[in-house]
Order: C-alpha cells, then sequence, then structure tokens
C-alpha cells in the first residue's frame, strides 16, 4: 500500500497579531507570530520577555514544518499541560504551521485553578487566531540536477512538465540546475531525471 502525499499547501499566519482574555482579575495577552525557524522562534521569546518582564509567566506553543511535525509546548511554572497544551490545541483544531503564540500572564490576585487556566490560555490563543490574517504555505523541496551541456534540452524540458521553479542555474562542462518543486510532486521528478541518466540529490 502507497504512502499518502504529504500535502504541499498548509495554513499559517500572515503576519503578528494579539489577543486577550481576563479572568478573575488576571490578563493573558497573546502574541500570535509567523515562524519559520527554531531560531527565529528563540530570538521572539528573548524579546517577549524583555517586553513584558512583569509578567508572572510566559506560556507558548509552537508548530512548524507543513504536517507541524516540528512542535513544542512551556507551561513556564503553571501547573502541567495547564497553559502550553490549551495554547498548542487551538494550533491543531485551526490546522495552523509555521506559527508560534505566546501567552503572558499578568496574576491578579485569585487563582484560577487548573480547569480555568486551560479555558484563559485557550481563550486567549483563539482571540489571537481570531485577529489574525490565515494564508496558505506551499510545502517545497528543493533539489540538484547535474548533467552534461548536451543534456540540456531534455532536463529543461522535464523541469517544465514537472512545474518545478528553477532558482540557480550553472551551464559548463558540468551542468546544474537547483528547481524548488512541490512536495508530492518530488519523487516523480527525482525518477524523470533518472530515467534519463541524470543525475538528482537534495
Amino acid at each position: 500500500m502507497s504512502e499518502i502525499p504529504a500535502p504541499d499547501s498548509y495554513k499559517s499566519i500572515s503576519s503578528p497579531s494579539t489577543g486577550v482574555y481576563r479572568d478573575l482579575g488576571s490578563k493573558f495577552i497573546s502574541l500570535a507570530y509567523p515562524v519559520s525557524s527554531e531560531e527565529e522562534i528563540k530570538s521572539i521569546l528573548s524579546t517577549v520577555k524583555k517586553e513584558y518582564f512583569d509578567a508572572r509567566h510566559h506560556c507558548y506553543a509552537y508548530r512548524l514544518g507543513q504536517t507541524g511535525e516540528l512542535w513544542r509546548v512551556n507551561d513556564d511554572g503553571e501547573p502541567s499541560s495547564s497553559a502550553g497544551r490549551p495554547i498548542l490545541g487551538q494550533l491543531l483544531s485551526n490546522e495552523l504551521s509555521d506559527i508560534l503564540i505566546v501567552v503572558v500572564r499578568y496574576f491578579g490576585g485569585t487563582k484560577l485553578g487548573i480547569p480555568g487556566l486551560i479555558k484563559a490560555y485557550k481563550s486567549a490563543a483563539a482571540d489571537a487566531i481570531g485577529s489574525s490574517k490565515i494564508i496558505e504555505k506551499t510545502a517545497t523541496n528543493e533539489i540538484v540536477i547535474k548533467f552534461d551541456y548536451i543534456g540540456t534540452d531534455t532536463v529543461m524540458k522535464i523541469i517544465r512538465s514537472s512545474g518545478a521553479q528553477i532558482i540557480n542555474q550553472n551551464f559548463d562542462l558540468n551542468c546544474t540546475i537547483t528547481v524548488r518543486i512541490g512536495i508530492s510532486n518530488t519523487e516523480q521528478l527525482k525518477g524523470s531525471i533518472r530515467e534519463n541518466g541524470f543525475t538528482v540529490s537534495d
């Protein structure tokens, strides 16, 4: 049984957005960011903690990649699974990836209990998502095709028929072309290249 191809499109947000939730004096400010790497996430988290240095907690969740295969949650001192997980739940229910949501809490003096915390972090995250613009992104791979100059016409025909985008090319005695192509069409393009006696690598 063959595997179902990974989807070429997935949802994210176009730009940062904010939301807020209040309960029993506590204020939960939610900050949503489009992100593309863990390094970028670390930088944003550092900035948020400096800007909201007087907040009691800085809880967050993120998902990266077209299927959200890279993810993490952090409760930052709140009871286990009462903050990061509810935030992640909103990312999952809205099928969003390449996104980070941080919820900063200013304590109001009254404990909310775990059910109250779950509701608060979930609602704050939902508010930030609700005020953001949802976009579709395309998941792609980059591959490098190597060939002799005499094979240029054949290689170009294969690339055109696959719908791949050329992002770099070098025509010399040993030629290379780097292309970007949708995830689900990658293996088919590689197969066509190899069938014609050319070399392909990621």
